[in-house]
């Protein structure tokens, strides 16, 4: 693609990062076959090659974000999926971020719209919040059939995602360290996180029994926040890089404290993001070195324990359909592991079709777009269900809530699956279930 940006333009280096992005895509149109907002509404501007359109029109002509750009730019869900397809090595990713940082300091979106994405930025990030607004929502759920008009569409999503039953606060989301049960192999750090901890504190629990039971110390390190995903997938990247800053630092003082062979993530959106801020913190000379360091040690919990070779085992007689979240397949390229883990461990596992089409979560999108995110879900549990599976799989916080919102099957993270077959008790969500 020609571009004609000034050489004072590409003075900023985010600026003349996108450009040589933009460069590379050659019109193919190959990535419209795999980009869900496109499948589902078949609007070129829906798609990556007609945002990439829009993102060049608005930043080659340093002009602020309009209603347009904005639509179609809020309607991408950060899949991912066209960055796997594309032949050109288009870094859409990247791309996408810089378009959504610039619409948050050149764009006034309209008063709910403001509002709702406010209380998402200061809710989200924080467990204590998060909980205490899960429990207002119990109290708010019978008003959700009165919150028809548009600018409250996301108002009735967060209700009806909110779950019926909140966890107890778990003890191993506490700062601590898990010291191995047998000969000690490794020392990792796991990510506790913010949402995750609150809806589904047995993911992290499971992964800590599985690791320590295979030699491996854990931390639950003090003073670890937010990794920053949400905040930065809303354009507020200072928000964003303030997180990234302050887990670099908790991060490195368990390095230089005991060695740390990896940092764990559970929630492959978190896992996306922690890799990449080498490249976010990039231009700051405090933390780029520090930074990058901390990427390549970020490891999904599957990706690690792939590494560890662990023993077959005997079959459980599950079948079990896998579903892979974008951010795993697309952000972090990771495939095969969660698969070739859970046959050793016994089950048996199905592809679901369309396995490369998100299921609509990707972090808040199914509260600021859920109209298309209810279409995306519909085909999905569809495609999950055709598989006829005792148990579903995946391994993201976001995909396990929207995908259960949408059918009867249990739907676990792999982790927990894994935990049991290696000698944990079984899933609480699976007790009683007659197959299980």
């Amino acid at each position: 693609m020609q571009t004609n940006f000034t050489a004072e333009q590409l003075t900023d280096p985010h600026v003349a990062e996108s450009e040589k992005i933009l460069r590379k895509c050659v019109h193919c149109g190959f990535c419209t076959a795999t980009c869900p907002t496109y499948v589902t509404l078949g609007n070129e501007l829906d798609s990556p090659r007609g945002r990439i359109y829009l993102i060049k029109d608005m930043l080659e002509n340093g002009r602020a974000a309009d209603a347009e750009v904005v639509m179609h730019i809020d309607r991408c869900l950060s899949c991912l999926a066209c960055v796997t397809t594309c032949p050109s090595g288009v870094d859409y990713m990247h791309l996408v971020d810089h378009a959504r940082a610039h619409i948050e300091k050149t764009y006034k979106r309209p008063f709910m719209n403001r509002v709702t994405r406010g209380i998402l930025a200061a809710v989200l990030p924080y467990p204590g919040r998060f909980r205490l607004a899960l429990k207002l929502a119990q109290v708010g759920r019978p008003l959700k059939g009165l919150m028809r008009a548009p600018a409250l569409k996301p108002f009735a999503a967060m209700l009806a995602l909110a779950p019926r039953h909140i966890p107890a606060p778990s003890p191993f989301s506490r700062p601590a360290v898990h010291a191995p049960k047998v000969e000690m192999r490794g020392r990792v750090a796991i990510l506790t996180g913010c949402a995750q901890p609150v809806l589904d504190p047995a993911i992290n629990e499971a992964a800590i029994r599985l690791l320590t039971r295979f030699g491996i110390e854990v931390v639950t390190p003090l003073g670890e926040v937010c990794c920053g995903s949400l905040v930065h997938h809303m354009g507020r990247e200072e928000q964003a890089l303030a997180s990234a800053r302050e887990n670099v630092d908790v991060w490195m003082r368990e390095i230089e404290k005991g060695g740390l062979d990896a940092i764990i993530i559970t929630a492959s959106g978190c896992g996306t993001t922690i890799k990449d801020y080498g490249h976010m913190l990039r231009l700051d000379p405090a933390y780029a070195e520090k930074a990058a360091r901390i990427s390549a040690l970020a490891k999904d919990v599957t990706e690690y324990l792939a590494s560890l070779d662990l023993p077959a085992t005997m079959p459980k007689g599950l079948t079990v359909a896998y579903h892979s979240a974008c951010s795993m397949q697309h952000g972090q390229k990771i495939t095969m592991a969660p698969k070739q883990l859970l046959k050793a461990a016994g089950f048996t596992v199905r592809d679901p079709a369309e396995g490369h089409l998100c299921c609509g979560s990707a972090g808040t999108y199914n509260i600021m777009q859920p109209d298309i995110s209810e279409v995306l879900k519909a085909r999905k549990v569809k495609n999950i269900e055709v598989t006829k599976p005792d148990v579903i799989a995946t391994g993201n916080i976001g995909c396990i809530t929207q995908i259960a919102t949408g059918t009867a099957i249990p739907i676990l993270h792999t982790v927990e699956l894994l935990d049991w077959a290696y000698g944990g008790d079984i899933p609480q969500k699976l007790r009683g279930f007659p197959l299980a």
